[in-house]
């Protein structure tokens, strides 16, 4: 993929990694095939870009990172979502890691810490934990939402595509919430 974008653009300037998948369970319930199936896509597959990508960047002299995260990487959620939780834990540590070791080179690592979000994944991840009702589901989720609404996908996009751009030149290392305020909740 790093190969099939550089041959064609002759340069890669911004790898934006948003990948996740979810499911609950706890550390004695949870499936030891299901973590391992859950690492490997959320923070697994973002070492793998990341490592092949840098080469790259690094020639160039500079390029952007931008790591999609969860606000459940730093912060219980209501549910019990170990695995996810901890590979979402892993992309905030991968991202600050490469920020330090590659900010002499040019390179900036972020990650955008998603929060609550009204996006189709979620409705088909979630709707059961709500006895299917899905109108029920997005009324709980908003009414956990400080500002009384979950975010749109947009709202992410808008985080990233600013981590991406030269407008955020010398931002490395930073971990940006887009939850409306949910990270700062003392409890759900």
């Amino acid at each position: 993929m790093i190969e099939a974008c550089t041959s064609h653009f002759g340069r890669l300037d911004v790898l934006h990694n948003n990948v996740g998948i979810t499911n609950s369970g706890g550390p004695v319930d949870y499936p030891e095939d299901q973590w391992d199936r859950m690492m490997n896509i959320n923070a697994k597959s973002m070492f793998l870009t990341s490592k092949y990508a840098l080469p790259h960047m690094e020639r160039q002299g500079c390029g952007s990172i931008v790591n999609v995260g969860s606000i459940n990487g730093v912060r219980t959620i209501p549910f019990p979502k170990l695995a996810y939780a901890a590979s979402k834990a892993a992309v905030i540590g991968l991202s600050r890691e490469i920020a330090i070791q590659y900010a002499s080179k040019g390179i900036r690592s972020n990650v955008v810490l998603v929060g609550l979000i009204r996006s189709p994944i979620v409705e088909q991840n979630n709707t059961a934990l709500y006895g299917g009702d899905l109108e029920e589901m997005w009324r709980k989720r908003d009414a956990m939402s400080p500002t009384g609404r979950q975010g749109e996908v947009w709202d992410i996009a808008s985080a990233s595509l600013f981590l991406a751009s030269d407008e955020s030149k010398y931002v490395n290392g930073v971990v940006l919430p887009v939850d409306g305020g949910l990270i700062n909740m003392v409890k759900l």
